[in-house]
């Protein structure tokens, strides 16, 4: 029975893998969540169940990472955090495993993804403001500093931002294509030569700004000051390269 549901997992892994991703999904989170895929796809539940899922689980992480404030709660809010993010990848395998991959449930899920970061952003800020920790300034700001507030409350107008304007660069009328169903769940193929080479700045920020393949580390070094940080200056920079290329096109006479 279990070489049977070992083998059916491999065989999901193979069918639903994205063909360019993140390391930390290739080779620890996609094969857990097509062994979760495996066992679910026997039942009745959806993907935009398992999309819920994720979203509820996510919000007790981030309960936690705020609501205790010791080293040993961030590890296991962070182990929660990664384990709604198990369930984030097996929505969408289990979508293309099942053949009901649609815009709508893409869209669902891109809603939370964004809820979520939002929720992560808000937990640190209040986290820090309860233990104290580095400044953006570099010095060390006791507990109760109000910065560590503004910056979490900062990050998350940065994200909400950053939301709204990938929402709308998305949309067809503006970017003068409608985006296939298939595009939402397959990643675009690997560059080679020299544009390999000058995307790979761009690849370390996406890295950066995947907390996942991350977060963990800083949690485990005591240093989710840090990470609040770079979470905060990677999404101003997207945000800000954005809005560049919106006054470089619509600020034209």
């Amino acid at each position: 029975m279990s070489g049977g549901l070992l083998g059916e997992a491999r065989g999901i892994y193979f069918a639903t893998r994205k063909t360019h991703d993140q390391l930390f999904n290739t080779w620890l989170m996609r094969p857990l969540a097509a062994f979760t895929v495996a066992l679910v796809a026997k039942t009745s539940a959806t993907p935009n169940q398992l999309t819920l899922v994720s979203l509820v689980v996510f919000a007790v992480g981030s309960s936690l990472l705020a609501a205790c404030p010791t080293f040993g709660s961030s590890l296991v809010a962070v182990a929660i955090l990664e384990l709604s993010y198990l369930f984030d990848c097996a929505d969408g395998m289990l979508a293309r495993h099942k053949k009901v991959a649609s815009q709508v449930g893409h869209l669902f899920d891109f809603f939370t993804d964004e809820t979520k970061a939002t929720m992560l952003a808000a937990a640190l800020g209040i986290r820090l403001w309860r233990t104290g920790g580095f400044g953006l300034d570099g010095a060390h700001w006791e507990t109760g500093h109000p910065g560590f507030l503004l910056g979490g409350l900062a990050c998350v107008a940065v994200l909400g931002s950053a939301t709204s304007l990938t929402n709308f660069v998305r949309r067809p009328e503006v970017c003068g294509k409608e985006t296939p169903v298939e595009a939402h769940y397959e990643a675009a193929s690997a560059p080679t030569g020299v544009r390999k080479i000058l995307g790979i700045p761009m690849m370390f920020l996406q890295f950066l700004n995947h907390y996942p393949s991350h977060i963990y580390l800083f949690a485990a070094l005591g240093r989710l000051d840090l990470f609040l940080w770079i979470y905060l200056v990677n999404n101003a920079l997207y945000l800000g390269r954005g809005w560049l290329g919106l006054f470089l096109r619509f600020g034209r006479s």
